[in-house]
């Protein structure tokens, strides 16, 4: 059945107001618990390989944990992602929560390996749905002259649950307070304590208007629109709002099939692929190699104690928050292709500089930290944007199918690789073998970047149906 809307409009002319915060924070909320279970892997790596901890691993283990956590989250971004498109993104990332909630607090029971190599893969699993469903719901609920910043927002948040993760880290792996068997135990309950606690907070989050207009629930749409408005008018104190600018004639359909989903991503948008490939690859690479072995690095080469190696995460991942929040604005502002390829090439080549003095040997444990803030400011703001430019440069009806495939292609290229090769590498006892991984990912962020800067789309402040025309309509122009 045909439909003509004003829904999209109607989104986008609205002012920011409380409601507006309201709803970053309720999907936010997921990427502080990405950021808190990736610190305290990290933060717990050099304990866990100790026998008095009750698991006794190695650190090619940890590495090959860290990999399984990784492919889970591929796995899971492309299931979800799928079902995500077909039942809607609220009802998604209610369950891919719940997933997260039950497989974190059941690592904290891990006995052995293989225990605990299955538990991070459904940590992963849940983790990994989230992406799909909460980037498609920030782009379709947030005006379009914002969405650069708010998106890197969210996505940024990831590094207050690092923060979080290391703060609590410190004391629970402290020997002198708990025992070795049980602190890092206790790190995982709190990780499904917080997740409870997001799970009551989430429920504020509507369903996509743009969602339920295309897949023929109409009244609804306008209902969930109109509450929107009458919020945002007494938050402003206006009577009236904007008029909306231009309307949308859409085909409805109750689902996407994987045929469309491939042919829209093969052939008619096949730059747009080899762009979102690029983004994906270099920063998955980068952090997951970087990150789950940060605590490895400081306790092998310069002699920092597994107890207080979480201490170092914080300024690090306060880096990383300030990197998309600081950045963000100019997203929206001097525009996309200028400040996807910039974060990635500077954050490059600043890697570089760092595996340069790291191989030199002047490097100490409070130096390396201070470089990696530096390197992830700005990569940090890059990575966030890889989610953005994704959910922007495809149309509606594959936003969150198409999501979770660059997701989990370019992660598997980039992160399930590097944890293992990392914790190989600092494994060695050889700094140098160190220094060239990141000279490896520095290379994948450089290029990444230059990609972008060819071929990427200049997309700052447009509406998502002028970027990429749904499916719904009877042409569509390929770029």
């Amino acid at each position: 059945m045909s439909v003509t809307t004003d829904i999209p409009a109607r989104l986008d002319r609205l002012p920011w107001q409380r409601w507006h915060w309201l709803i970053l924070i309720g999907l936010g909320s997921v990427w502080i618990l990405d950021g808190l279970e990736v610190t305290i892997v990290g933060a717990i790596g050099s304990r866990i390989t100790e026998e008095a901890s009750g698991l006794g691993i190695s650190e090619s283990q940890v590495g090959l944990a860290a990999s399984i956590y990784v492919v889970g989250a591929c796995l899971g971004a492309l299931y979800f992602g799928h079902l995500t498109e077909r039942y809607g993104r609220r009802r998604i990332f209610l369950v891919t929560l719940g997933v997260y909630l039950t497989a974190t607090v059941l690592t904290a029971l891990s006995g052995n390996a293989l225990w605990f190599y299955a538990c991070r893969f459904f940590t992963g699993f849940g983790i990994g749905g989230e992406y799909a469903a909460i980037n498609s719901a920030i782009d379709e609920m947030v005006p379009a002259r914002l969405r650069g910043r708010v998106a890197l927002m969210v996505n940024g948040s990831y590094w207050l649950g690092a923060a979080a993760g290391a703060a609590m880290a410190y004391p629970l792996l402290d020997p002198s307070i708990l025992p070795e068997f049980l602190g890092w135990r206790l790190l995982f309950a709190a990780g499904g304590v917080l997740g409870l606690i997001i799970l009551v907070v989430r429920r504020i989050v509507p369903e996509s208007p743009r969602w339920l207009i295309i897949h023929g629930r109409d009244q609804e749409a306008e209902q969930v629109v109109r509450s929107i408005e009458e919020e945002v008018e007494r938050e402003a104190g206006r009577d009236t709002l904007p008029e909306p600018q231009g309307t949308l004639t859409l085909e409805q359909r109750e689902r996407t099939s994987f045929r469309e989903l491939a042919r829209t991503i093969a052939a008619t948008y096949p730059r747009r692929t080899v762009v979102g490939l690029a983004l994906f690859a270099g920063q998955a690479f980068l952090y997951n190699a970087v990150f789950f072995t940060q605590a490895l690095v400081l306790t092998t080469f310069f002699g920092v104690s597994s107890g207080t190696a979480p201490l170092f995460i914080i300024p690090l991942a306060l880096g990383n928050f300030l990197g998309p929040v600081l950045l963000g604005p100019l997203f929206d502002t001097l525009g996309r292709k200028p400040m996807v390829a910039g974060t990635y090439i500077g954050s490059g080549l600043l890697l570089v500089g760092t595996g340069l003095l790291l191989q030199a040997g002047v490097l100490s444990a409070v130096t390396v930290t201070l470089c990696w803030c530096v390197v992830f400011f700005f990569a940090s703001a890059g990575a966030s944007s890889a989610y953005l430019t994704v959910s922007e440069i495809f149309p509606m009806e594959t936003r969150p199918q198409a999501i979770a495939l660059f997701y989990a292609v370019g992660t598997a290229l980039g992160g399930i690789a590097g944890p293992a090769l990392f914790g190989r590498l600092v494994g060695s006892g050889d700094v140098s073998q160190v220094a060239i991984g990141y000279f490896l990912g520095a290379g994948l962020m450089i290029g990444g970047g230059l990609v972008h800067w060819v071929i990427g789309l200049e997309v700052a402040r447009s509406s998502l149906e002028d970027i990429a025309s749904p499916l719904s309509k009877k042409a569509i122009t390929s770029t």
